[in-house]
């Protein structure tokens, strides 16, 4: 074997192997990306704008459906009091007609830009008559198990109009209601009273009272019923 045949596989191997290592690319990981100081800013104002969007969006949600209430006056005494807060709900009427006994809120017939608060007593159809201050339907005497401060006047026999409701204070002689100014238009009521809120000892679930049994309540000095069991608002 000659000199330049055992020296060849060496030039050879020399060479591939300087190739390899010159052809070996740099490793990526060693590249840091340049991070613009905007991006961090842009991503912050874009999170704030969709938490303020989602916020007002509850907020039309649950206005849709219920609107507070401050009660003025002591047209509802011995229930409910000057200053008491409440909760209205909009959608109980949307799936059932009003009933005997709840407590509505409505738009005043007199001035569109106030809102009153009484208790449903007499039904489309019905015939409502005051009588020495007792409430008669149909010719029946209204059983009754809340208290009152009882009426003192009269109201003649009146039908209840088809989209009407008769409406009373439960404090009947300082109330103006449906006694003083007729039948309550459907169209004007907001809501049914649904929760007191405010001032807190006075939370509690609003419930209509059961008419299917009691006499009425006739004095004023009565303790009225626990809140959790019937609540009954004013003005």
């Amino acid at each position: 074997m000659n000199e330049n045949e055992y020296t060849a596989p060496v030039a050879t191997s020399l060479e591939t192997t300087a190739t390899v290592t010159d052809a070996t690319e740099p490793s990526p990981l060693t590249v840091t990306p340049e991070i613009s100081p905007w991006s961090g800013l842009r991503s912050f104002i874009r999170e704030t704008f969709e938490t303020i969007a989602l916020t007002l969006i509850i907020f039309v949600v649950i206005r849709a459906g219920v609107q507070n209430f401050r009660i003025e006056g002591y047209s509802m005494e011995p229930n409910f009091h000057d200053g008491e807060m409440l909760l209205v709900s909009k959608i109980d009427y949307l799936l059932h007609p009003p009933e005997r006994g709840d407590v509505v809120v409505f738009q005043s017939l007199q001035n569109s830009e106030r809102d009153f608060i009484k208790r449903v007593i007499g039904l489309p159809g019905e015939t409502v008559e005051i009588r020495d201050g007792r409430v008669y339907i149909n010719g029946q005497p209204l059983p009754q198990n809340y208290n009152t401060n009882p009426a003192t006047y009269n109201y003649p026999p009146s039908v209840v109009g088809p989209n009407e409701l008769f409406v009373l204070g439960d404090n009947r002689n300082s109330s103006s209601d449906s006694h003083a100014w007729g039948n309550l238009p459907r169209a004007n009521l907001i809501g049914k009273a649904w929760i007191a809120y405010w001032p807190p000892q006075s939370w509690a679930f609003i419930q209509a009272p059961s008419f299917a049994t009691a006499e009425p309540a006739q004095s004023p000095s009565s303790n009225p019923l626990p809140k959790a069991t019937a609540a009954y608002p004013s003005y």
